[in-house]
């Protein structure tokens, strides 16, 4: 099976996720764009933005964001349910887990966060990576390849 002839593949350009109203409150939605916000660079896009029903994060270009949603079912996921997120350098990955961290020690009963690590697969990549959570339903892990050839 080939699938159809794309002019350029397609990319992922966001994700969906429900909380509890609660958390999309003013204070809610403060707390989690200060996390996003400061640790991936997330911005609101606050003309979407409507209190206790939906935050809008917009990753970096208009075409990628995260869109969360109040429910009276919010999501809730397994531990190893996650977003992957790729960075492109060595410098990216290690400053965004310093932050990550930094954010841990800040609020360490309410950060999630595994420390990085770094995988050669092959001898040809070198895979850097580390999960972080905080008020989602689904883990962030970071990625950088590293490509040792």
């Amino acid at each position: 099976m080939t699938g159809p002839a794309f002019a350029k593949p397609p990319t992922f350009n966001h994700v969906a996720l429900s909380l509890p109203a609660d958390d999309l409150d003013e204070p809610g939605r403060a707390a989690i764009l200060d996390f996003y916000g400061d640790v991936f660079g997330f911005e609101e896009y606050a003309e979407l933005t409507k209190d206790r029903a939906q935050l809008v994060l917009r990753a970096h270009t208009h075409e990628q964001f995260v869109f969360l949603v109040s429910d009276a079912e919010p999501m809730r996921a397994p531990r190893m349910d996650h977003i992957g997120l790729s960075v492109s350098t060595v410098a990216d990955f290690d400053e965004v887990a310093r932050r990550a961290a930094a954010w841990k020690e800040r609020l360490p009963d309410e950060v999630e966060l595994d420390e990085p690590m770094a995988e050669v697969f092959v001898d040809a990549l070198r895979l850097h990576s580390f999960y972080v959570r905080y008020k989602l339903p689904l883990r962030i892990e970071v990625q950088h390849f590293e490509f040792l050839v």
